[in-house]
């Protein structure tokens, strides 16, 4: 059986308070039931009070793996979900949200759209057991505001049982927005003789979502890489911090015709990057 899951924003406890007519409505011309109606109403300006039936469980963001963003990133997320009722799912509500407390409108810090309507699918196995998935649409230029969206995101999930009744859980799963960043290098000389300096620049740089531009991201360790001609691995020459402006200078002894590159590591904000490897030819 497929039934409908509604996707929307979080801005603070309105989140089901929005919907708590029609949602609720549609839970009780489907159970006949209409006296659920006036309870929820009042229980959604405190989502954790909701006494529904309907549990939430093994909730995932986007695979488990980071969202990185950049400044004018559109990029669509799914969290799958799995709602068990013995009284029945009517339909779901899922939202994410970043910030201290889901009931409070001040203790929530930031915002997610999705226009997307996805469904449940209840388990052929086991009555009363569901299969869920939200989808969100996610835009970097619109929905980040500010660079306080980097960081840990919850994923809030309610939903209404057969009788009208609503169920909340704010905190069923994380995933991490972090912006995303960027390398470049410069290998020189090019050519150079076999056993000479060569001097590697670039520069680190990450999404600013204050300002929608990339700015350089200084004070951070950046790895030194190489590649020989004809391999397919990179090895980690040395590790250097980014300076001002995010800009990088590496010197290394040339041996073999090859790749050289800086690669940067995922931080609680910043996602991961690398460069596109400089060849230099050895004489």
């Amino acid at each position: 059986m497929r039934i409908r899951v509604a996707a929307t924003v979080l801005s603070g406890a309105v989140v089901l308070s929005a919907l708590a007519v029609p949602v609720a409505a549609q839970a009780a011309e489907r159970s006949g039931a209409q006296d659920g109606l006036a309870s929820f109403s009042a229980k959604v300006v405190q989502p954790k009070d909701a006494e529904g039936n309907i549990k939430f469980s093994k909730g995932v963001v986007n695979g488990g793996k980071d969202i990185v963003l950049g400044t004018t990133t559109k990029k669509t997320v799914t969290a799958t979900y799995t709602a068990t009722s013995d009284n029945g799912v009517a339909l779901t509500v899922a939202a994410l949200w970043q910030g201290t407390d889901s009931s409070s409108a001040a203790g929530i810090t930031g915002e997610l759209d999705t226009d997307d309507d996805p469904n449940c699918v209840e388990s052929t196995a086991q009555t009363g057991v569901y299969s869920c998935k939200a989808v969100f649409n996610i835009d970097a230029a619109t929905d980040l505001k500010n660079n306080g969206a980097a960081g840990t995101w919850k994923l809030f999930l309610g939903g209404f049982d057969l009788s009208a009744n609503a169920s909340v859980d704010d905190n069923v799963a994380t995933a991490k927005i972090k912006k995303a960043s960027k390398l470049t290098v410069n290998a020189t000389p090019e050519p150079v003789k076999k056993g000479k300096t060569i001097t590697v620049t670039g520069k680190l740089t990450r999404a600013n979502w204050n300002t929608r531009t990339y700015a350089g991201y200084a004070s951070q360790k950046v790895q030194l890489q190489f590649r020989k001609k004809g391999s397919t691995t990179y090895t980690t020459l040395k590790t250097i911090t980014a300076g001002t402006g995010g800009a990088l200078k590496a010197t290394t002894k040339a041996t073999v015709d090859g790749y050289y590159r800086y690669s940067f590591a995922t931080n609680a904000t910043t996602g991961a990057s690398t460069a596109t490897g400089d060849y230099v030819d050895v004489k």
